[in-house]
């Protein structure tokens, strides 16, 4: 693996000249990683890119050699530092010390004493990675179950010796537990064959070590059920910032997603404990703020939902949303139903209560001769697919498309009735246009009352019933008009008109002439 040197200087000549001195010793492992002319830009190469070594002008503007070694070392604590400077800043020695510096050179830097320095530092570091190597892999092998049974007890109770010797170095500078969760992994890989699922798994695993190993996030163990425990010495905010950019890595490489939850930072042996429980805490509320992203921090969340105390109500409203199509009010519906002040810790909350609402759904739809699982295909006796979701939110999404569908359903459904009842209205009026025929006859016939049918029927025909009688009267008339063996007053009388000058009026306001000019127009 390449160790990785990154070289800061403010000015373009020492720095090219620095770089070519370092590219010519032809340390097999070295490799530039970048070079950098302020602090800064130095700072970001390194949230980007593991740097091992950092070769730094100690007198730079703005940011300080020190200052932005210190800023260096709170991204990365193993990062090895070696100062460059002239004699009238050998001053500056012992605070590079203090700063656990490993290194100082003057300029002009020897191509011997450089040389020196960076086969040194890249043996130390091949040393470090071979140690971290050994303990990780003997960790793994022997004392990861010691350990994970030590972080999963209430009370920490005495750790093994070896366990502690593994875990002192990384309390030195003081590290972080974290848990990374693979989200909805067991169930969207239950329908692949064994060695597909198998195949996946591993490459899941892989690209997390892989992507901790790269980026220096620290120690990776294998858990329950697609879970990682993550042992990191970067400061929070760092590693915050990179456990984010796996979150979309992961994202981008597989069809599945990250939760992560993170502890507090420590540097005390039984507080390690804390902070495994503290990444516990913080993973465990996706339920409620949903998956995808990185929880620092469960005691800063303040819960916002709960099961609505008007449920009765609350579901009437999202039925009668249904039946109109309603689709806004049917989520707001939902919204209500699952907002207010007291957490959904429990899943078996959220599935009492969709029990409940589909229940009180279907009890409601049956009064109308509706039934709401044969409908939506939905079988009442087999809820398991509520119980593969992980987040209310999951829960809610599933609940609003089959709601929708529903709600979708049932207006084609009423829509066709509606249809099917106008027809046969029409038919009625028409069987019934030779005799007096009125809206309140029609609505005894249909079972409905007068107001309620007149009110449907221009919501459905986009015309008032008069006036529809009224059409269906005339086109009547204009039939009739054609059969010259009927005399004008008798057409009249068998559509229902007893007032030949009313009629005449109306025949002439609807057809725009006289009964006659009608009939002299058409040849009769």
């Amino acid at each position: 693996m390449n160790i990785n040197v990154m070289l800061v200087d403010d000015e373009d000549i020492d720095l090219e000249w620095l770089r070519r001195r370092v590219v010519s010793n032809r340390l097999p492992s070295l490799k530039v990683a970048g070079t950098a002319k302020s602090g800064f830009t130095a700072l970001e190469m390194m949230e980007q890119e593991r740097i091992d070594i950092i070769l730094s002008d100690i007198r730079m503007p703005i940011m300080t050699g020190m200052e932005f070694a210190r800023k260096a070392k709170a991204i990365n604590p193993h990062v090895h530092i070696i100062f460059i400077s002239g004699h009238q800043d050998f001053s500056y020695a012992k605070e590079a010390i203090h700063l656990s510096a490993s290194g100082y050179l003057l300029k002009p830097v020897d191509d011997d004493e450089l040389h020196e320095m960076l086969t040194m530092l890249c043996s130390k570091i091949e040393t470090e990675r071979k140690q971290d190597l050994s303990l990780t892999e003997t960790l793994n092998l022997v004392n990861q179950e010691l350990l994970l049974r030590w972080f999963n007890e209430m009370t920490p109770g005495p750790i093994e010796e070896h366990v502690t010797d593994f875990l002192a170095p990384l309390l030195h500078h003081g590290s972080v537990v974290s848990l990374i969760e693979i989200d909805d992994l067991a169930w969207k890989i239950k329908a692949m064959e064994e060695d597909d699922r198998r195949s996946m798994t591993t490459d899941v695993s892989n690209f997390v070590r892989h992507f901790a190993d790269k980026k220096h996030l620290g120690y990776v163990i294998s858990s329950y059920d697609y879970h990682f425990v993550l042992i990191s010495t970067l400061q929070k905010e760092h590693l915050s910032i990179l456990l984010n950019d796996l979150i979309q890595a992961f994202s981008q490489r597989f069809p599945f997603t990250l939760t992560i939850g993170m502890g507090m930072h420590t540097t005390e042996m039984n507080k390690l404990h804390d902070s495994y429980h503290q990444a516990q805490a913080a993973l465990s509320i996706k339920w409620i703020l949903g998956k995808n992203r990185l929880i620092r921090d469960a005691s800063e969340w303040l819960p916002t939902e709960k099961m609505a105390s008007q449920l009765e109500e609350i579901v009437e409203q999202m039925l009668r949303a249904m039946l109109e199509y309603d689709l806004m009010t049917i989520d707001d519906c939902l919204q209500m139903l699952f907002q207010g002040n007291a957490p959904l810790y429990q899943k078996n909350d959220v599935y009492d209560l969709i029990i409940r609402i589909t229940s009180k759904l279907h009890a409601e739809l049956r009064q109308m001769n509706e039934n709401l699982y044969e409908i939506v295909k939905w079988d009442s006796h087999e809820p398991q697919i509520l119980f593969q979701f992980e987040t209310v939110h999951d829960i809610v999404s599933w609940l609003r498309k089959r709601f929708f569908e529903l709600s979708e359903l049932l207006y084609v459904k009423k829509q066709g009735q509606k249809r099917k009842l106008i027809d046969e209205i029409t038919d009625y009026v028409s069987s019934k246009l030779e005799q007096k025929i009125t809206l309140i006859e029609v609505a005894a016939h249909f079972g409905f009352s007068p107001n309620y049918l007149g009110q449907l029927f221009k919501t459905e025909t986009n015309i008032l019933f008069s006036d529809f009688l009224n059409q269906l009267r005339m086109k009547r008339v204009c039939e009739l008009l054609l059969d010259p063996t009927l005399k004008i007053y008798e057409i009249a009388e068998r559509v229902g008109y007893k007032n030949m000058i009313y009629f005449n009026r109306q025949f002439k306001l609807s057809m725009g002439m006289s009964p006659g000019e009608y009939r002299k127009k058409n040849k009769v």
